[in-house]
């Protein structure tokens, strides 16, 4: 089993195959369908669900668009409109950037500030102003990497303005955003001074303001803090695992993405906070927007998690030569993938079994088994429940991960559906014949199809959470249905 695992984590990229050198948009269009036709894993499955008319009638439309295509971006972003047809996820294509191609200018998305415009106001007056107020509104000073804003109203819309600023083409006073009083429209201007049109403006709680994507924290008039909204931002805006403890019952382990680079971090903190997790009761595991990575990286949680044997459906390679191409290089480039040697020969094996059935699905697996059971030897007392909070960001090795967590007695999901992206995997990169892209696409398939396709479907909460409770207090909520609240 673990040499199956450590196959399905590496993603490798390959040259092109032989193909018509006459690279425009649509050369590279029929390039990458034929690609996609011949080799992913998925492409047969979608076509006799959805039927070859839809697929035809998909291909005619998209053709037209294709041969309308005015610039390299928009060819992209219309075949990766195209590949869509087949599923949300586990596929990719992309320009690659040649290094001595110098970068092209970006578009703004709405309209430049080139001549920034100042707003008259004397800075230390408005510190002074603003450190005495009582209401917790938006007026006041707030801070988001790398800058340091004050909002203030005048007449009938509420202006941003830069007070401190760590780069270089922003000075004080320099408009930064505007918005009207009713918040329905505005203008937030980034770091390039091209300006973004503000769609949605959010105060939560007292201490921290939402602009679109950005996330201002307040830094004047002081207010007290809200401990649960401070660790739902702790949450959401951390970059590596960490652990908590909520109140004497309960911890949360916060684990933002089980990519490989992260599973000594994962490990690290299981391992320091290895006495709190076994004399505690309940455990709320947060991998919101976790979007997948490695299953090695979720396995020392499983021990605490475990109550029974866990059943996992394993999966089938389709056999081409552009993808037994992937088993090949990992057998001479293991040191490069860092493949255990004594682990070399079985990729060899697992490459002459795959050419000799090309055009098949095959199993790797040595006894043919579709389904893998795992026993642990201890079932931890502690904890005695577990909460995960799930949501639509979750994803592919993220959604393996809750495959096994949710057969535990002990294990109850919180939030919305998954994304939906685990039945077709293990991507595969290629360079189209000019080198002027790079396709993804995928190699295996899973045996849970059809009797449990996980794409396009997501994985459902045990607990669905509304949206009459607002994202930040889904951890208080998880919180108070564990200590029954």
């Amino acid at each position: 089993m673990l040499k199956i695992k450590i196959l399905l984590l590496i993603f490798i990229s390959s040259s092109s195959f032989s193909y018509a050198q006459n690279c425009n948009c649509e050369s590279n269009y029929q390039w990458v369908k034929k690609t996609f036709e011949e080799n992913d894993a998925g492409y047969q499955y979608i076509i006799d669900k959805k039927g070859i008319s839809a697929y035809q009638a998909h291909n005619d439309d998209f053709l037209k668009k294709i041969k309308n295509a005015k610039s390299d971006t928009e060819c992209t972003q219309t075949i990766y409109d195209w590949l869509t047809f087949f599923r949300s996820g586990h596929f990719s294509i992309r320009m690659i950037e040649k290094s001595n191609q110098q970068s092209q200018p970006q578009t703004p998305t709405s309209t430049t500030n080139n001549k920034t415009e100042t707003v008259t106001i004397d800075i230390d007056k408005f510190k002074k102003e603003i450190v005495s107020k009582k209401d917790s509104d938006i007026e006041g000073i707030w801070e988001t990497e790398p800058y340091t804003i004050g909002i203030k109203k005048i007449g009938d819309v509420y202006k941003g303005f830069i007070i401190k600023s760590g780069a270089e083409n922003w000075k004080p006073n320099d408009l930064k955003l505007i918005f009207s009083a009713d918040r329905s429209k505005g203008t937030f201007y980034v770091r390039n001074k091209s300006g973004l049109e503000i769609k949605s403006i959010r105060l939560v709680g007292k201490n921290y303001l939402e602009i679109n994507e950005f996330t201002l924290k307040r830094v004047s008039p002081a207010f007290e803090k809200e401990e649960g909204i401070e660790t739902h931002y702790e949450a959401i805006k951390a970059q590596k695992p960490f652990l908590k403890p909520l109140n004497k019952t309960t911890l949360l382990l916060r684990i933002p993405s089980f990519n490989g680079a992260l599973k000594k971090d994962i490990d690290s903190v299981i391992t320091a906070n290895k006495s709190k997790i076994e004399s505690t009761e309940n455990l709320i595991i947060d991998i919101r927007y976790n979007g997948g990575g490695s299953d090695n990286s979720f396995a020392k949680i499983i021990p605490y998690l475990y109550t029974n044997p866990v059943r996992n459906v394993r999966t089938q390679f389709y056999s081409t030569k552009l993808n037994n191409q992937r088993m090949l290089d990992l057998y001479e480039n293991y040191q490069k993938y860092g493949i255990p040697e004594d682990e070399r020969e079985y990729l060899k094996k697992a490459y002459d079994k795959l050419s000799q059935n090309l055009g098949k699905y095959v199993s790797l697996q040595d006894d043919g088994s579709t389904v893998g059971i795992n026993k642990m030897d201890k079932i931890s007392p502690y904890p005695k429940n577990v909460g995960i909070i799930i949501n639509n960001g979750n994803g592919s090795t993220a959604e393996e991960f809750l495959l096994v967590a949710r057969q535990s007695k002990k294990v109850k999901l919180f939030g919305t559906t998954t994304a939906g992206v685990l039945d077709i995997s293990n991507m595969y990169f290629v360079n189209s014949p000019c080198n002027e892209f790079k396709l993804g696409y995928s190699l295996s398939k899973s045996f849970r199809i059809p009797d449990m396709a996980i794409d396009g479907k997501g994985i459902q909460p045990d607990y669905f959470i509304d949206q009459s409770i607002p994202d930040y207090q889904w951890i208080d909520y998880v919180n108070n249905v564990l200590n029954e609240k």
